[in-house]
Order: structure tokens, then sequence, then C-alpha cells
């Protein structure tokens, strides 16, 4: 099993990150608070502590994880193209994996280079659909549900 490492949400474009402990995690609003939160194909964010660091090493750089912008930071469930469709169960609600959180131009803006390193294997993250409404809080388990 994997643990939930971190929550972040954002109140608009280009806004900061604001890191918090807990949270209801809803089917109508994502990341209570967070603007994409609107039910759609990319209503919350993941991303895998590994790959994150994967790609931290190949820049030679120690960024803060909210330098990716994803909601969630997880630490031991890896995530990638074999994993769309899966359903995530984070705390007490759950998520169905839809595609890769591409990296964008913005990655390069906050650190140059960032994009590319992001790119393998998924290491920006997964977009997901929440499927359940529940509460989150750091330190809670994240498994793939089935497994």
């Amino acid at each position: 099993m994997g643990e939930l490492l971190g929550i972040t949400y954002r109140e608009g474009t280009r806004k900061p990150m604001l890191e918090i402990d807990a949270c209801t995690v809803s089917k109508q609003t994502g990341v209570n608070g967070d603007y994409r939160g609107k039910p759609n194909k990319r209503q919350v964010t993941v991303l895998c502590e590994e790959k994150w660091r994967a790609a931290c090493a190949d820049l030679g750089e120690d960024l803060h994880w909210t330098t990716r912008r994803a909601n969630l930071l997880v630490r031991g469930v890896a995530i990638g193209p074999e994993c769309t469709g899966k359903i995530l169960k984070v705390g007490g609600m759950t998520l169905k994996i839809i595609m890769e959180t591409d990296p964008c131009f913005r990655m390069d803006e906050l650190q140059p280079g960032l994009k590319a390193a992001l790119t393998p294997d998924w290491r920006g993250g997964a977009c997901c659909t929440v499927l359940s409404t529940g509460d989150i809080a750091v330190g809670d388990g994240v498994a793939f549900l089935g497994e």
C-alpha cells in the first residue's frame, strides 16, 4: 500500500499552489477550493514521488513537488500507462485514472528543462476524475482497487 504525502489546490490560473493537510474531495468540486475541480477528465492530478525524484535527478535540482502543480503527491504506487482506467483509492475517496498529465511549457518557465525531465514514463503524473466523494489527509493509504 502507498501513502498520501501531500495535498494542494490553487484558486486560479498562475496562482500559487496552496498546501493543506486534509480536505474533502468531491465529485462536484474535486479537491476543495481548486479552480480546476469541476467534473472533467482532469479534475484531480496525482504525482508519484518516485517519478518526481527521478525528474529532479535528471535536472540535478531538488525542486519542491508543488513546482509540478499537481493536487496529490503519493508514494509507493506506480502510476503509468498501464493504469489508464484503473481505480485509485486515496483515504476515503476514489479516483479513476483517465490519462497522463502531459507536462506543458509552464514547467520550463518554472525550471528550465523540467518539461523534458517530466516527459518519460508518466513522470508528470496522471489526470483523474472523482468517482466517490470523501475526506483525505496526509498520511492516508493509497492503493489500486482490486490489487
